[in-house]
């Protein structure tokens, strides 16, 4: 497991062990939401005020009213007891920004990859960037308005998801869909790692 090993130095400062996680997904789908949602701490944001510059290279169909972009990452933290931290990552959803993503992924646990079911096509990026690399990943449906419009399996088959992915409904404002999310994801880097045959 990649992460930064607990110990205790010679002065006594006591060092956790740290689990890098990635929030991916397309451009308005609610990775900020999802990491300020979850995060103890307040989240560093790299959002930026849409400008006419972007007109014509941001789709914003679909998610009009929004307003801002993250340009870098965001980034928050879950301290689940003194000997583990969960570092989240969001990236940026536009591909622009995409010579960003091999920095943010290295050492990363794994991603949730939020998706959007009136703009699927946007998560088929971040879906082929991980399967690409290896590397485990859950999906997270965020319904918007809090409308259930496809199942699941529906999403699953649309995407074209190997059967063991999880896909999981969720809110991205909700504190515990987001926890929701991130557990499905320990337990699928789990029990990928458990199938891997001893050398």
């Amino acid at each position: 497991m990649d992460s930064v090993r607990s110990d205790r130095t010679g002065e006594g400062q006591h060092i956790p062990i740290a689990l890098k996680i990635l929030i991916a997904g397309g451009f308005g789908v609610g990775k900020t939401t999802l990491v300020g949602a979850v995060s103890e701490i307040r989240p560093l944001q790299t959002e930026e005020v849409l400008s006419s510059v972007s007109e014509g290279t941001d789709d914003v169909s679909g998610v009009e009213s929004k307003t801002t972009t993250t340009v870098a990452m965001d980034f928050g933290r879950i301290t689940i007891n003194e000997d583990l931290q969960v570092y989240l990552f969001g990236t940026p959803g536009q591909d622009r920004f995409w010579f960003l993503w091999d920095e943010l992924a290295f050492g990363a646990l794994g991603a949730v990859v939020l998706a959007d079911t009136r703009r699927l096509a946007d998560c088929f990026p971040s879906v082929d960037y991980f399967e690409t690399r290896n590397t485990p990943f859950v999906v997270g449906v965020n319904c918007f308005d809090g409308l259930q419009r496809h199942s699941p399996d529906s999403v699953r088959n649309a995407l074209d998801l190997d059967p063991d992915v999880p896909v999981l409904l969720c809110d991205a404002r909700e504190r515990q869909s987001g926890k929701d999310l991130l557990i499905a994801l320990v337990e699928h880097v789990a029990t990928r790692r458990d199938r891997v045959p001893a050398r």
